[in-house]
This record gives C-alpha cells, structure tokens and sequence, in this order.
C-alpha cells in the first residue's frame, strides 16, 4: 500500500474531487480525515470509505476560518500523533462570465477564497510536518498558460495558486515538506447529474484533449495517492498535468 501508517486530511471531502482523493488515500492505506462545511456528503463518504475497509473520520470546518482550521489540524494532529498530507479542494466560488459583466466583488473572489483557504490549510498542516521533517501538501486546480473568455477571476484564482504553491515549496522545503499542484483542464465526472448543459461541457472537455478522453475522478484520486506517497519523492514547488494533453505545457 502507497500510503500504509499515512494520517491524510482532506479539505472539501464533501467534493467530487475531494471525495475521490479521499478514497484513494484511504484504499491505499492513509487514515483520512475528512472536513467540510456541511456534515451529510461527510458522513455518506465515511461510511463508504469504512465500508471498503479503511478508516476515516470527519469534521464540520469551514477552511476560510483560521481558528477552525487550526483547531482541526491540531486535533487531529493529537489523536493521530502526525498529519503526513494535507489535500485542499474546495470549490472557490466562481462566477465564470465575462469580466465586463461582473462586479469586482464576483471577481475577486474566486482569488480570495482560494488564496485564503490554501494560506490557511498548508500553514495548519506545516506547523505539525516541520517538526518531523516530512510532510507533501497538495492541492487541485493549477493552471497552465492557456485560458478561455468568459471565465471571470476564474483562471487568475488557479495562477494565483500556482504562485502560492511555488512560495511555499520555497519556504517549506528546507523542512522536508513537498508542495505540488494537480491540474486537469476539467473532469466530466465531476460535474453534478441535472447540471445545465452538463452533456455539452463533457464534450467539449474530452474535445480539448490529445488523448481523446479526459481525467476521472478514479484518475484524479489514482495520482494524488501516488504523488502523495513516498514514490513521488523526489516531486515537489511543480504542478501535476493530468489533463490527457487539454494543457500543453
């Protein structure tokens, strides 16, 4: 198992993305700890990750609230005596329109939110890797040269991520932690059933690649375990394309 003895935490496990992480790390042998801001998707992924034999625990944590998330983290840091990974995929509200046509409040926050959360749930998580000298932070969404109209703060929140993400794999690798973004262009699965024009957007996501189909969101929890996992060592201050070619590098 790529992450057998492994404590992970999982921000917006509630998330398609989120969730499939969570399995992931959880079938290949990581205590998860799942947070989120609404306890239902929580619990209903708990009892499946159990189910198939693992182990996870969940919290209500809203991952903008700098007490919550620090008191999280050092909870959850008590009872499993470590934090090893830290997973950030919270959704940052984005209103994807033309930037003429939105307000700078809608603009804006997209970067704000991820910024803030990311700032918070890596800071949580590295006062506890420091101390061991081991640690991977990961996080969902970077972003490649590429971007499309009509995206609003979208694309620059995903820039802004990877500057962050290069920031702290500065600050932080000295201390044995690795920081690494995973990016996809988009995963169809992600989309929820009865989303408006969820066929069209699917298509048009398998359309952009180079392979001919795009990310799942077994693919997205398949790799996060690997990068997570001490195979992926030497990995760190870089992004992980799996976007079947949609971003060229």
């Amino acid at each position: 198992m790529l992450l057998k003895g492994k404590v992970a935490v999982v921000y917006g496990a509630g998330s398609s993305i989120g969730g499939a992480a969570a399995r992931a790390f959880a079938a290949e042998g990581a205590r998860v700890f799942l947070a989120g801001r609404t306890a239902a998707p929580l619990d209903r992924l708990a009892e499946d990750i159990r189910g198939a034999g693992g182990a996870a625990e969940t919290a209500v944590v809203d991952a903008l609230d700098e007490a919550a998330v620090n008191a999280f983290v050092d909870d959850v840091a008590a009872r499993a005596g470590r934090v090893d990974i830290s997973f950030n995929a919270i959704g940052c509200g984005d209103v994807q329109r033309p930037p003429m046509e939105i307000s700078a409040g809608d603009f804006l926050q997209p970067i704000a939110t991820a910024m803030r959360s990311q700032f918070l749930t890596t800071r949580a998580a590295a006062r506890h890797m420091t101390a061991r000298g081991t640690g991977v932070i990961l996080a969902f969404g970077g972003g490649g040269p590429q971007t499309l109209p009509g995206l609003g703060g979208f694309k620059i929140a995903l820039d802004a991520l990877e500057g962050l993400r290069r920031q702290w794999a500065v600050e932080l690798g000295p201390h044995g932690i690795r920081v690494v973004t995973l990016k996809s262009g988009g995963v169809p699965g992600s989309l929820p059933d009865g989303f408006p024009g969820k066929e069209a957007i699917s298509d048009g996501l398998v359309e952009a690649t180079r392979l001919g189909r795009a990310a799942t969101l077994a693919d997205v929890g398949d790799v996060a375990a690997f990068v997570a996992s001490d195979r992926a060592r030497t990995l760190t201050a870089t992004d992980v394309n799996i976007s079947c070619g949609a971003i060229v590098d």
